[in-house]
């Protein structure tokens, strides 16, 4: 059975007034979660930038879905890589400290 990720935006900080609109974000906090069949468990948290420039199609604030935010956050880190780092975690071995035994 394969992984299940569940990715979760932790929060988006914001200009109150930037390219003449109000509220606009410049970086999102996330973190995704991934799970395997057993209930293991593995994250990473990170941060992606993001810039508004003044022209472009802007979401108000209080527009913005999480699908539209996800979409940002993979466009700076890629969302199958992301999970294929988690893959990894999930398969690596925690051995004892070569000092400890």
């Amino acid at each position: 059975m394969p992984n299940t990720y569940t990715w979760t935006i932790a929060s988006m900080p914001a200009y109150p007034q930037a390219e003449g609109q109000t509220d606009v974000v410049f970086q999102v906090n996330w973190l995704c979660t991934a799970t395997d069949d057993q209930g293991n468990t593995a994250g990473l948290p990170g941060t992606a930038s993001v810039a508004y420039t003044a022209g472009e199609p802007y979401t108000p604030y209080a527009d913005l879905t999480q699908e539209q935010v996800l979409g940002w956050v993979w466009a700076v880190t890629p969302e199958a890589d992301t999970q294929a780092y988690l893959d990894n975690q999930l398969n690596a071995e925690t051995l004892p400290l070569p000092w400890s035994a």
